[in-house]
């Protein structure tokens, strides 16, 4: 009898974890701790990335999701794109606050993964950590290395009060789970949200895209 061989198409992309530790109970693949990162002298979104003539940039993917899913789904694909810059900050797959959970952990998932395949491949990588309200604390941090540089942004993050408590919750509970050396900032940093904690790391603030072009003089 002949049995016919069936291929299945990949759409979670395994070969993006392939060789990574799977920690916590949903099974986020854990970030190399390289030391081959540096502190970015400047960031760029991924959208600019083809176009700009200076690739002594750190990529970032701090924009709406759709802006750069074809990077979660054909990651292989802009390795090469990659390659040419300093280094890359992690896709910031949103975790919303009333999100289903799975989801949320998925996202924390390609997060880490897309993280790891370019890690693998020598691309120096700075983890971005996103979380949600305290019910994502449990899994948010999962696959940090601790005692390292991360990239949090608070762009679209703390715009009532609401969600500055939330923001700040999140950002206490990766101080001292994470313990990080150096943490990047993409957009406003508050004193109200920042100024109690900046002895425990060393901040480094990044102009978000919409000050650019907002602010006078692009400050």
């Amino acid at each position: 009898m002949n049995i016919r061989k069936t291929i299945f198409d990949d759409g979670f992309q395994s070969y993006l974890t392939e060789g990574a530790e799977m920690v916590g109970n949903p099974g986020i693949p854990m970030l190399m701790d390289l030391k081959n990162m540096q502190i970015p002298r400047s960031m760029i979104p991924f959208g600019k990335a083809n176009s700009c003539d200076s690739k002594r940039h750190y990529v970032h993917f701090y924009s709406h999701d759709k802006e750069f899913s074809r990077v979660l789904t054909a990651t292989s694909y802009y390795l090469d794109l990659m390659k040419q810059f300093d280094g890359v900050i992690t896709p910031d797959c949103s975790i919303l606050i009333g999100q289903s959970r799975c989801l949320q952990q998925a996202n924390t998932y390609m997060n880490r993964a897309v993280g790891f395949y370019f890690q693998r491949h020598g691309i120096p990588v700075i983890p971005n950590v996103r979380w949600g309200d305290e019910s994502t604390f449990d899994f948010c941090f999962l696959g940090v290395p601790t005692n390292s540089i991360v990239s949090i942004s608070t762009h679209g993050c703390i715009k009532s009060k609401e969600l500055r408590m939330i923001f700040k919750s999140g950002l206490v509970a990766m101080l001292d789970i994470l313990y990080p050396t150096d943490i990047l900032v993409h957009g406003y940093m508050p004193d109200d949200i920042f100024s109690e904690y900046m002895e425990r790391a060393r901040f480094h603030r990044y102009a978000s895209e919409f000050e650019k072009t907002h602010t006078k003089g692009g400050a």
